[in-house]
């Protein structure tokens, strides 16, 4: 049997002799994240990914992110351990509907969250993230009417953050945060009344309503080394808590189930192993591949998304 410290050795050899950085989302399992060049939320692996100079980028996350990179590093090679990772939020935005409203509100810009297909992007004006979906909607004149796209809930939020009443929302959701109840929080803080609660945007209204601190993932890892409390409760996905005590050693997280799958894991995230990992580095395959056509057009609103500050 072929022990995980083997595996790593393998997978170090591999990076290389291909030339090759692993960029790995906070939510991968954490052997994958000690071996990652770069940990980061969407945005942070956007940015990695275009200052990428080597010869391979093996991307552990889910297929919409490795398709970012590809569009930002269309002559390199950019693999995924599982070609299965996908995303909730990518499977309830096809691009033929998005592009059928276009053809009907063609006076609407389209903002979409970067928890979208390449396809998607391409009939874009512009991406986000959940870092900086706020940011981004506040850079379009106001008197612009927007369709922001496909996560109701970050939408919801932007709205309330922004007041931006001309815009519309797409009704998809996030399979892990979506599923977070306000009950279950109310629960965990009976049970823990001294942590402090961190939630990412994704989840419901009313589980926001009840947290202290509202960020992208990267910002709540941030939020929470900061804080003078010594506990949290973290509603997001669980993988982060190996980055969290990385940060903020010496400090209590608690994660609440969902009524999903009465856990708190991504199971596209959870797809990606070692194992796969090595064989994507050796065979380099998944690969993902792109139309010129399609990388150029979704590059464009990924770069206007990079370019403000």
């Amino acid at each position: 049997m072929v022990t995980a410290p083997a595996i790593a050795d393998e997978i170090l050899d591999l990076k290389n002799r291909r030339n090759a950085i692993v960029l790995a989302h906070h939510y991968q399992a954490p052997e994958i994240q000690e071996l990652a060049d770069v940990i980061g939320d969407s945005l942070e692996l956007a940015r990695a990914a275009r200052k990428f100079s080597g010869d391979v980028l093996a991307f552990c996350g889910v297929w919409f992110m490795a398709e970012t990179a590809k569009a930002l590093n269309p002559g390199r090679i950019v693999v995924v351990p599982d070609r299965n990772a996908g995303c909730s939020l990518v499977e309830s935005c096809p691009a033929a509907s998005v592009r059928e409203f276009r053809r009907t509100h063609p006076d609407y810009a389209i903002v979409s969250y970067i928890n979208t297909s390449i396809e998607v992007k391409a009939e874009s004006d512009i991406l986000c993230t959940s870092r900086n979906a706020v940011r981004i909607v506040n850079s379009i004149p106001p008197q612009q009417p927007l369709l922001f796209l496909p996560d109701r809930n970050l939408g919801n939020y932007v709205r309330r953050q922004t007041g931006r009443e001309n815009m519309k929302i797409w009704q998809g959701a996030c399979v892990v945060h979506d599923t977070f109840t306000a009950r279950r929080l109310v629960e965990a803080r009976m049970e823990y009344p001294h942590a402090a609660v961190a939630a990412h945007p994704e989840c419901p209204e009313s589980v926001l309503a009840l947290a202290d601190f509202v960020g992208s993932t990267s910002a709540i890892i941030e939020y929470c080394a900061a804080s003078d409390a010594r506990e949290f409760i973290v509603m997001t996905e669980s993988g982060v808590h190996y980055s969290l005590t990385r940060s903020a050693p010496g400090k209590r997280f608690h994660f609440v189930a969902n009524e999903h799958c009465n856990c708190s894991e991504c199971p596209y995230m959870k797809l990606n192993t070692l194992e796969k990992l090595r064989d994507a580095l050796d065979t380099l395959e998944p690969r993902v591949e792109l139309s010129e056509e399609i990388a150029a057009r979704a590059l464009a609103p990924l770069e206007r998304m990079l370019a403000v500050q």
